[in-house]
């Protein structure tokens, strides 16, 4: 007895294009959206004899020795040093200290910041930095200058784009 093929090459497109669109469905990555990474406030951290900076609050260590030479090429002279941290909703790292003249943002990597951008703020260095979260900003204050809006990308408002 012989059966007789109902099948048509547009039902075999038809079956193969559904089995790929659930076996893409079933290979699709998890995403949790949106995301807000900001830290409320901005962490004053002193820098270790190890060069190192550490935020219990947010359980992260950093060393920041290659930061001190990008900054000024010394990077023997950091223990007691101050530095100003905070996070933006997107995630970027924004680190500055005094005498600094750059803000410097940071993107997370597997254990690792990877310097994103060097922002020029200052041609004769921060006197007294200050960071605060102004979404989707951040806003830098150093003392009385005009504050300065930044995010990823540079300088947004105020200061010298």
């Amino acid at each position: 007895m012989k059966f007789k093929s109902i099948v048509t090459s547009g039902a075999i497109f038809n079956f193969v294009c559904a089995c790929l669109a659930v076996g893409a469905a079933g290979c699709s990555t998890l995403t949790l959206a949106p995301v807000d990474y900001s830290w409320p406030l901005e962490s004053v951290l002193k820098v270790s004899d190890k060069g190192t900076i550490e935020e219990d609050r947010y359980n992260i260590v950093i060393n920041v020795k290659p930061l001190f030479y990008e900054e000024s090429k010394d990077s023997t002279h950091v223990s007691g040093m101050i530095l100003r941290l905070i996070r933006d909703g997107k995630g970027y790292y924004y680190i500055t200290a005094p005498k600094f003249k750059n803000i410097y943002v940071f993107e997370s990597k597997e254990s690792a910041l990877k310097l994103e951008r060097k922002i020029p703020v200052s041609e004769t260095g921060l006197s007294s930095p200050a960071m605060n979260q102004r979404p989707p900003f951040i806003e830098l204050l150093n003392g009385k200058d005009k504050p300065i809006l930044l995010n990823s990308e540079g300088i947004q408002k105020g200061g010298a784009k």
